[in-house]
């Protein structure tokens, strides 16, 4: 969809499989509270209102992860047991904003770290 979408918008409440740490929207069980700000077909700005329920976290992280289990992040699911408050933010994409500004035809173009660019033959 986000290459289709060439007028600046925000696309809200994603599917929660899409973002798994975001909190569970009100209104449907498969979506999330989240948001992404996309021009010229590229997501610029994604926020969201990060989840703190503990339950439904290690539900989300087992099946994102299927057999690879092992790599749940255990100290973060306790950190969620002892109490996590209200969060949330969002997040400008710096290198997306610049390949938007310079006109850049890849965001490779614009990396600050050329050891991450791949070599050009």
């Amino acid at each position: 969809m986000e290459e289709k979408t060439f007028d600046p918008c925000f696309v809200t409440h994603c599917s929660k499989e899409l973002v798994p740490l975001a909190k569970q929207n009100l209104e449907g069980d498969s979506l999330v509270d989240v948001f992404e700000l996309i021009i010229n077909g590229q997501e610029i700005a994604p926020g969201y209102s990060g989840l703190n329920d503990p339950l439904v976290q290690r539900r989300r992280l087992l099946e994102q992860a299927g057999e690879e289990t092992r790599k749940l992040d255990e100290d973060f699911l306790l950190a969620l047991e002892h109490g996590m408050p209200p969060a949330g933010g969002w997040g400008l994409g710096v290198d997306r904003l610049t390949t938007l500004l310079t006109g850049a035809e890849s965001i490779r173009d614009v990396i600050l770290f050329p050891l991450l660019k791949p070599k050009r033959e």
